[in-house]
């Protein structure tokens, strides 16, 4: 199903605000949404619902682009619904052209997955969203493997990407916001062709 060209999509980028938590695994959300933001020349601004937002379009100039949102909820990750349900509401979005962009556990590093709906596995962002949203938004999961040994799996993801990964983040990011831009302009199932790996 093609999108609505005139609704805005609602991409969301999953972290926890603040520099402590900048270069964590947990906020790969963050940094897939401050490359979209690279890519269409917007700044993130303060938004009345506990967000930062940047307005533009994706895609190609013409009829081809989208009309987005790039959201940042600036309460911690476990209460990230309260921000995108205010977003939704300011937005007029409806759940259908809402993305979240999260880390994943049971991918390995690196590997994207696109889907709509289904349930929160444990991710307390996607628990929040869907507690005030319902689960049928798109979803861009971002591998970031299983914690090594008997690593605690809240100690892995707060920790920073190792020294080996962040060698390809740059590169799995980018990879990252070609998927949300695939799924915005071209729909879900064009997207999943392309980037499920």
């Amino acid at each position: 199903m093609t999108p609505d060209p005139t609704a805005p999509w609602l991409v969301v980028g999953l972290g926890n605000p603040g520099p402590d938590y900048a270069a964590n695994r947990h906020n790969v959300g963050f940094m897939v949404a401050d490359l979209l933001a690279e890519r269409i020349g917007g700044r993130f601004k303060a938004h009345k619902a506990r967000a930062q937002v940047v307005e533009g379009r994706l895609g190609p100039p013409g009829p081809a682009s989208r009309r987005v949102v790039l959201a940042k909820p600036m309460s911690y990750m476990n209460l990230s619904g309260g921000p995108v349900t205010g977003l939704r509401d300011f937005y007029k979005v409806g759940a259908a052209h809402i993305v979240a962009v999260h880390d994943e556990l049971d991918i390995e590093f690196g590997t994207l997955r696109l889907k709509l709906g289904g349930g929160d596995n444990g991710h307390n962002g996607l628990k929040s969203m869907t507690k005030s949203l319902g689960p049928d938004y798109h979803r861009v999961r971002f591998g970031i493997g299983r914690p090594p040994g008997r690593m605690q799996v809240a100690d892995f993801v707060l920790k920073d990407f190792s020294p080996a990964e962040r060698k390809e983040l740059g590169y799995f990011v980018d990879r990252a916001a070609d998927a949300v831009e695939a799924l915005v302009i071209e729909g879900l199932e064009r997207a999943q062709t392309t980037y499920n790996s």
